[in-house]
């Protein structure tokens, strides 16, 4: 069996352990950009935190206008401001599309040429410059893991820069830096990390040749990430709800730091499957925040791989919590999807892909696209052509899961 695992060089979790970035900081570099966006600039905790970096290493800039899904235009503002001050540390503090910038900033800082030299897997040529990650949301686990998304106007879907050599040097998951973040935001986020859990945790195993450890980024499941998901899992389960209702819910927050923290370790090498995949063409299209995109997607792909991963179904409505007990193995995998179903109305993600605007006669093409997203779909534990994707996105159209299996 070869197996590997990836993660940052130092991993913080907790109340208040953001207090120690400006030294963490300090000790990898001298010539700092921060990578943030102006909505959290204007935060009172993310505005002493560079305050404290200021005070504590000799040269800051701060780059302030990441917007949503990495436009290149946002790599190409970044990477000028990173050369201008010759910076050799990066500080990224913000979501995904935030962390995302950072990773990429660094590659071409330190390499040069475009990003899309680096679409792919394993196409980075070494290690970059340092970079520590503070997320303020609890979703996307760009803070632990291998990849960067971004968006290329010149293709119709979202892109994947994918490399061991990406993962933050350091990440640092305070969860009070997430009190501030809306409700709304919470809902996609969260559900995100969910999606992440669950695809890791039925994601198609797969036999390895030792080259695969450091050609491959993504290899599916196996007992560590299995662990990993099943644990954030639970957590989110049991707390999405509640930090959506209440912001302030501080164990609630707690709980999806943690999580966020466990599906991404599950995910950095197990992989995503088809949500993450469909979505790509998807956002790309819909213009649709992805956490909302991956969540409206991820009962429809269990129902389309029902047939092969029923006793993983099972375990998961145990893991988060349905009332199982006594039932038979099918009865407890029939049980996860319509509680599934019940959280994502809760929380308030769109029941069908004609709610966010997407046109029928683009399912074909979608799935199409989806197909070659390569890195992400052969980890889907069900059947992966075109004609089984447009199926599965024409259930996800009408809002019926039931006829994912149809």
């Amino acid at each position: 069996m070869l197996e590997t695992v990836r993660g940052p060089r130092q991993l913080m979790v907790g109340e208040g352990v953001a207090e120690n970035v400006p030294r963490v900081v300090a000790e990898c570099g001298s010539r700092v950009l921060i990578v943030t966006d102006r909505v959290l600039l204007a935060q009172p905790r993310v505005a002493e935190l560079i305050a404290a970096v200021q005070a504590r290493v000799a040269t800051v800039a701060v780059f302030a206008d990441a917007t949503p899904d990495v436009p290149l235009t946002d790599v190409d503002l970044a990477v000028a401001a990173a050369a201008q001050v010759d910076a050799d540390v990066l500080l990224a503090i913000g979501g995904g599309t935030v962390i995302d910038l950072a990773k990429i900033v660094g590659v071409i800082h330190r390499y040069g040429g475009a990003p899309r030299d680096y679409y792919g897997e394993s196409r980075v040529p070494g290690p970059t410059m340092p970079l520590v990650a503070v997320p303020t949301t609890s979703g996307t686990g760009s803070e632990l893991t291998p990849v960067s998304v971004l968006t290329d106007p010149e293709r119709e879907l979202k892109v994947g820069v994918s490399s061991v050599h990406i993962v933050p040097d350091f990440a640092v998951v305070d969860p009070e830096l997430t009190y501030s973040c809306p409700a709304t935001a919470t809902a996609y986020s969260g559900i995100d990390a969910f999606c992440h859990a669950v695809e890791s945790y039925i994601a198609a195993p797969r036999a390895h040749e030792p080259r695969d450890l450091v050609e491959q980024v993504f290899l599916g499941r196996n007992p560590i990430t299995d662990h990993y998901a099943l644990q954030g899992a639970e957590r989110i389960a049991r707390s999405l709800r509640r930090a959506v209702r209440d912001g302030n819910d501080v164990v609630a927050r707690a709980d999806m730091s943690y999580g966020s923290v466990l599906a991404g370790l599950a995910f950095s090498h197990a992989g995503n499957g088809a949500p993450h995949a469909l979505q790509y063409p998807i956002g790309a299209a819909t213009h649709t925040p992805h956490g909302l995109g991956v969540g409206l997607l991820l009962p429809y792909a269990l129902v389309a791989a029902r047939e092969v991963i029923g006793d993983r179904l099972a375990t998961l409505s145990r893991v988060c919590g349905l009332e199982v007990d006594g039932s038979s193995e099918s009865e407890a995998a029939d049980a996860f999807v319509p509680w599934l179903v019940q959280l994502l109305a809760d929380i308030g993600i769109p029941a069908s892909l004609a709610d966010i605007g997407v046109e029928r006669a683009d399912l074909p093409r979608f799935a199409d696209m989806a197909s070659g997203v390569t890195r992400l779909i052969q980890n889907h534990p069900g059947p992966t052509d075109t004609a089984s994707l447009t199926a599965l996105l024409e259930a996800a159209w009408l809002g019926d899961p039931t006829a994912a299996t149809r």
